[in-house]
């Protein structure tokens, strides 16, 4: 059983499509742990995004993600890393096949719906970015 951080982006929420998308990973049979709203501040951010921090179009990322309220989710379940991130199709949301999120409802490589953490790694580290402690919950699943 593995745990990871889904981030629900601007795109997201100004195209009224976090309740399908949070839906969709339910249906795939994932325990959402972890669920708040909150605003990522440009240090959140540049800590977050620090693999392209100080790449030109940086600025334009950070803009796009401070632009509104962000959602992230703790999402359980076996395999979920790679079922998580196989669900949303590719970051390049114009790559991305019909029927994955992205393809569904991403229209470019930045507004893509979701990010997803990558690796057991980047999930340990990217959750404790986004939840204090008593913030994941445990609870029987059916």
């Amino acid at each position: 059983m593995q745990t990871t951080l889904v981030l629900l982006k601007p795109d997201c929420l100004t195209g009224r499509t976090a309740g399908e998308v949070i839906g969709r990973f339910e249906k795939a049979g994932f325990q959402i742990r972890g669920c708040k709203m909150f605003r990522a501040d440009a240090s959140l951010l540049r800590e977050h995004y620090a693999h392209i921090a100080s790449k030109p179009f940086f600025p334009e990322v950070e803009e796009f993600m401070a632009s509104t309220p962000l959602v992230a989710l703790a999402v359980s379940g076996d395999r979920v890393i790679d079922r998580v991130r196989e669900l949303l199709g590719p970051t390049d949301s114009t790559k991305a096949a019909a029927g994955t999120i992205r393809g569904d409802f991403g229209t470019t490589m930045m507004k893509n719906v979701a990010h997803a953490s990558d690796s057991e790694e980047s999930a340990a580290v990217e959750l404790k970015r986004f939840f204090r402690d008593g913030e994941i919950f445990d609870y029987p699943m059916p």
